[in-house]
């Protein structure tokens, strides 16, 4: 018999041997998963783990030290203060969205009953804040069998006025109305193909669809901007995620279909995380 407190501090160390990130927060979060206790009631309570517990826990230390994503493990992640269940096949909500996110929820913020077209939604953490923070009319589209079944659970699991429609934005286009949504927004894949194998072995877990973003990154952000301005409103606004260094392309991509007005948000980093324009 182990004692939690003991099995805590051996997986600290050896994900603090392996590099891996927040060795402790790390260790604490698959505690709390297993034993179902916090932080204080580890620290200050001798508690003895049961046998079967102790090689669940040893199991998920197991899962993190083969690169796993901490979040997969846990089975879900909060993204501006709201649950969402996450694992193979979907993205995981980053807090580098949240950089677009502020920047819709200030847009929408003087716009009631706004209708709002969330493209590439993946768990639906952008469509679900929407529709959960402002009072709009919110589609979520997404073509990925994997995902769809997150996307659906999110979704009830955070009572929201979501509507959702298992297409591919590349072929979908024709089935929704013109001049119709104040909002359309995404967090494209936009990682180069070629790039891909080479990002830090947590991500190569992740759906590759969900990051291949074409040969130079912006097969997304070209298709959009063009094929999709025809369903906003005149005044409407089409905003992205972008990646390092994407603004000025993002932004000449916009430029050339009619958007004005072309802004962007930075991350903590001071890096360009969000681009947005209007449809003049």
């Amino acid at each position: 018999m182990a004692a939690v407190k003991g099995l805590y501090n051996q997986a600290k160390e050896e994900f603090t041997k392996a590099g891996i990130d927040a060795p402790a927060f790390n260790s604490l979060c698959l505690i709390e998963k297993v034993f179902k206790i916090d932080r204080s009631r580890l620290m200050s309570e001798s508690i003895i783990a049961k046998d079967e517990d102790a090689a669940r826990f040893v199991t998920l230390v197991g899962r993190r030290l083969l690169g796993e994503p901490l979040q997969y493990i846990l089975g879900e992640w909060e993204f501006y203060g709201y649950k969402f269940k996450v694992g193979r096949g979907v993205l995981i909500p980053r807090d580098d969205t949240e950089v677009l996110l502020r920047s819709c929820l200030d847009y929408l913020s003087d716009k009631k009953g706004a209708k709002v077209l969330d493209l590439c939604s993946g768990s639906g953490a952008l469509a679900v804040v929407i529709a959960k923070e402002r009072d709009c009319e919110t589609v979520a589209v997404e073509k990925s069998a994997e995902a769809l079944p997150y996307l659906m659970q999110n979704i009830s699991l955070n009572k929201a006025n979501v509507a959702v429609v298992a297409n591919d934005i590349f072929r979908c286009v024709g089935e929704f109305p013109d001049n119709y949504f104040d909002l359309i927004l995404s967090n494209p894949p936009y990682v180069i193909s070629d790039e891909i194998e080479g990002l830090q072995r947590e991500i190569s877990f992740e759906p590759r669809m969900a990051l291949d973003g074409g040969r130079d990154g912006y097969d997304f952000y070209r298709f959009i901007t063009k094929e999709w301005k025809s369903k906003l409103k005149k005044g409407g606004r089409l905003a992205f995620e972008l990646g390092e260094g994407q603004f000025e392309t993002v932004k000449s991509l916009m430029e050339d279909e009619g958007f004005e007005n072309i802004g962007f948000e930075l991350d903590l980093g001071g890096i360009q995380r969000a681009v947005y324009g209007t449809l003049i």
